[in-house]
């Protein structure tokens, strides 16, 4: 029923449900081409990246509006950190960086609003993102270094003994990097979201009405914050693997 009871009085919510992916205009099967849901959110988040960093910004002045105050902060905060963390070498990479934290950031903030969809809550788009973080750093590491980048996976401080299985250690959680990155981003913002629709079914029975209510509420205030710290833990991230790469050696 609508009202998320069933007619025996029992409970009746499906927490997973809005991690579906549906076609836009109809139909159950879904192809590569197929416009979805998913689909039609990834495009809101790119019309919403554009519509603060590009026109929000075009009037630029000394004092700055709302949108120009937001732009130039989320500029100036990644630019530290992505010059904290790689260096001046890395400042290169800034561009695709901050491109994948404006990405993430709105797409996670997308999600909350109500009906909306989580696109970063999916595997298979996350794990596009750190699939492509995975291959820039090792084509970077390759091109900037040659085979000197190898010197990455042999700990040379550690007794002659133990590097071959240190190096093995090294070459696995290297190829590993790309699940824990994408299942860390997916896994977290699906988890918070779920338990959001738990709390919004017990908000049905009246005996617990108010404090599903307030579960709903502090669970929200909380999604708020693991929307910006998970985008800021993938870029981070993003950015220490990239100094592998510009500074293998250290």
């Amino acid at each position: 029923m609508a009202d998320g009871t069933t007619e025996s009085g029992g409970l009746s919510f499906y927490p997973m449900d809005q991690f579906i992916v549906k076609p836009l205009f109809g139909g159950a099967e879904v192809s590569w081409y197929t416009p979805t849901n998913v689909t039609l959110w990834m495009a809101i988040c790119v019309l919403s990246v554009t519509a603060m960093f590009v026109i929000g910004t075009r009037r630029r002045a000394i004092v700055p509006t709302r949108s120009q105050s937001v732009a130039e902060l989320g500029y100036g905060f990644i630019h530290k950190m992505v010059e904290d963390v790689t260096g001046k070498d890395g400042l290169r990479f800034f561009p695709y960086i901050f491109t994948l934290f404006l990405f993430i950031v709105f797409s996670n903030f997308l999600g909350l609003i109500p009906t909306s969809f989580t696109t970063t809550s999916h595997f298979a788009v996350t794990i596009v993102l750190a699939l492509g973080v995975f291959l820039t750093v090792t084509i970077l590491g390759f091109v900037l270094n040659g085979a000197a980048f190898l010197r990455l996976f042999w700990p040379t401080s550690a007794p002659l003994a133990l590097r071959p299985v240190l190096a093995l250690i090294e070459l696995i959680s290297y190829f590993v990097r790309p699940v824990s990155h994408s299942i860390r981003l997916a896994g977290n913002l699906m988890a918070g979201h779920a338990v959001i629709k738990v709390f919004a079914g017990f908000a049905a029975l009246a005996a617990v009405s108010p404090l599903a209510v307030l579960g709903v509420v502090a669970m929200y205030g909380l999604e708020v914050l693991v929307s910006f710290i998970q985008a800021y833990v993938f870029t981070i991230l993003t950015c220490v693997y990239l100094r592998d790469a510009v500074h293998p050696h250290h």
